[in-house]
């Protein structure tokens, strides 16, 4: 289980930094368009980075046990 959620906390943190550069790659562009979808991406680091701190919690806790 430490295994599953080892890796799992790994990839919602990689997704979280290629979310990241993805909303500031979009957003160093310019323009409205250009921003409204700079802002969906950041929408998304934001919830990703929800799911990476809950599963690094439960890896504590299963650790701790």
């Amino acid at each position: 289980m430490e295994d599953i959620l080892e890796i799992l906390v790994y990839v919602a943190m990689a997704a979280v930094v290629i979310v990241l550069f993805l909303g500031l790659g979009t957003f160093s562009i310019g323009g409205a368009k250009n921003s409204k979808r700079s802002n969906v991406f950041m929408r998304w680091r934001v919830g990703l980075q929800l799911l990476a701190i809950v599963l690094l919690a439960l890896l504590v806790l299963v650790v701790k046990k």
